[in-house]
C-alpha cells in the first residue's frame, strides 16, 4: 500500500506507518522507518504540536518565519506533518480513516491513552486487521510499575546504566545523549520490520511492545551475566574496561589516546612496540592486569608520555595496535570518514533552507559490491505542512 504522497525509495517503499509519537524513542523508530523509504505520516496536535518542537536552544531562528528546534530536527527527517485533535470527532475520524490505509501505526502515549481516544488494541484490530502497531512504554505496559511515566535521564538510572558510567561508584554519571529513549526507538523499529514479516505468512498485523526499561536492559551486556550469572555487581569505573586491559583512555604529552589491547597476541605486539616485558609479575595475562590496573595504567602511561597524542597514533598503527583519538562532535562531522559513509545529508527546508542533517547509518549494496542509490531525504515538516496533501489522498482513496 503506498500513500502516492511521496515518491520514496528503499526497502520499504510503499508501506505507510502512521506516526502518534512524540518526544524521541516514537520519533526515532519512525524515522528508521522513513530512511528506508516508507512514507511517514506525522500527526500533531493542532497548538504546538511534538513537545520538541518547543526544547531549546538551540533554536534557529531565521527571518520572518517561526523559530525551529534542533532537538525536533535530529528525530523527523522522511515524513510528513498532519494536526488533528484528537479529542474531537473529526480529528478521531480522519485518524481511523488514516488506520485503515495504514500498515504500521506507531504510539508512546501514557499507558490507556489512547484507549480512551476510543483506539484501543481491539478496536485497530477492527479498522485493519493487517495493522502493526507499535507501542512504546517508559517502564512497560504491564507489571507492578505498569504505566508508569519515563523520562531518558530517568530510565538510564533506574535501569542500571547510571550505575555503570561516569569516573567511579560515587560520580555516576548519565550518558551523554538520550541513550534510553533512541534504544527504546531502535528495539521498536526492529520488532515492527519482525511483525512485518511474520504478516507475510499469517495475513494479520501484530501489537509489538519496548519500553525504555527494556531498552536498556537490553544493551546491558556482560554486565548483566556478570550479576545473572556470576553474581557481581558492576560499578561506574571510568574510561577502562572492567574486563580487558589495557583497554582505554590513557594520558600522552600532549593529550590521551584511546587504545584497546583485546587479546594475550595483542599484548605482546604491544610490549615489543614500546620495550615493554609482556611477563612483568601481575601482567601475564589480562585477568592478572585487570586485577591489578592501576599497575598498568602507571606502566602505560609511563611509556606514552614520550609521544605527542598524534606521534603515539602513528606507531600505535604502526605495530598493529587498535586506538584511536577522543574527537569532539565538530571533528567528527568534519571527518572524511564520516562523510564517505553517507552520514551526513542535505535537505531543502521549507523555512530553513539547506540545511545539513547526520544521515542515517545503514548502506545497502548489491553482491557486486554496487551501492544502490540511496534514499531521497527529506527535511523534518513544518507543523501541519502536509495536511493538504494527506487530506487529498485520503479523498482520493476513499472512492476507490
Amino acid at each position: 500500500m503506498s500513500t502516492k504522497t511521496m515518491e520514496r525509495t528503499g526497502p520499504l517503499q510503499g508501506l505507510v506507518v502512521v506516526d502518534l509519537t512524540r518526544a524521541l524513542a516514537g520519533p526515532h523508530a519512525a524515522m528508521m522507518l522513513g530512511d528506508l523509504g516508507a512514507d511517514v505520516i506525522k500527526i500533531e496536535t493542532p497548538h504546538g504540536g511534538d513537545d520538541t518542537r518547543g526544547w531549546g536552544p538551540p533554536f534557529v531562528n531565521p527571518a520572518d518565519a517561526e523559530r525551529e528546534s534542533t532537538y525536533f530536527l535530529s528525530a523527523n527527517r522522511n515524513k510528513k506533518s498532519i494536526t488533528l485533535d484528537l479529542k474531537a470527532d473529526d480529528g478521531r475520524a480522519t485518524l481511523e480513516a488514516l488506520v485503515r490505509r495504514a500498515d504500521v501505526l506507531m504510539e508512546n502515549f501514557r499507558t490507556g491513552v489512547l484507549d480512551r481516544l476510543g483506539f484501543t488494541t481491539e478496536r485497530l484490530a477492527e479498522l485493519n486487521p493487517r495493522l502493526v502497531v507499535l507501542s512504546i512504554s517508559g517502564f512497560g505496559h504491564d507489571g507492578p510499575e505498569g504505566g508508569r511515566a519515563g523520562y531518558d535521564q530517568i530510565a538510564q538510572g533506574e535501569a542500571g546504566l547510571m550505575s555503570l558510567t561516569g569516573p567511579n561508584p560515587d560520580d555516576v554519571q548519565r550518558v551523554g545523549v538520550p541513550i534510553a529513549d533512541l534504544l527504546a526507538g531502535m528495539y521498536g523499529a526492529f520488532g515492527v520490520v519482525a511483525a512485518l514479516q511474520e504478516r507475510e505468512r499469517t495475513g494479520r498485523g501484530r501489537v509489538v511492545r519496548t519500553s525504555l526499561l527494556a531498552g536498556v536492559v537490553g544493551v546491558h551486556a556482560f554486565q548483566g551475566t556478570k550479576w545473572t550469572v556470576a553474581g557481581e555487581v558492576g560499578e561506574a569505573q571510568g574510561n577502562h574496561h572492567p574486563s580487558i586491559s589495557p583497554y582505554g583512555l590513557f594520558r600522552t604529552a600532549d593529550g590521551a589516546v584511546q587504545i584497546s589491547v583485546g587479546s594475550e597476541g595483542l599484548w605482546k605486539r604491544f610490549c615489543a612496540g614500546f620495550h615493554l616485558d609482556p611477563d612483568t609479575p601481575g601482567m601475564a595475562t589480562n585477568p592478572e592486569r585487570v586485577e591489578n590496573h592501576k599497575q598498568v595504567l602507571e606502566l602505560v602511561e609511563d611509556a606514552f608520555g614520550a609521544y605527542t597524542s598524534d606521534e603515539l597514533l602513528v606507531e600505535l598503527d604502526r605495530i598493529g595496535v587498535p586506538a584511536g583519538r577522543v574527537r569532539t562532535i565538530s571533528e567528527v562531522y568534519e571527518w572524511e570518514q564520516t562523510k564517505s559513509q553517507g552520514l551526513l545529508i542535505d535537505v531543502d527546508h521549507r523555512t530553513l533552507g539547506n540545511i545539513t542533517l547526520p544521515g542515517p547509518p545503514l548502506r545497502f549494496f548489491e553482491p557486486d559490491g554496487t551501492e544502490v542509490t540511496r534514499t531521497q531525504h527529506t527535511a523534518p515538516p513544518v507543523l501541519g505542512a502536509d495536511n493538504d496533501t494527506v487530506s487529498e489522498w485520503l479523498l482520493r482513496e476513499s472512492v476507490r
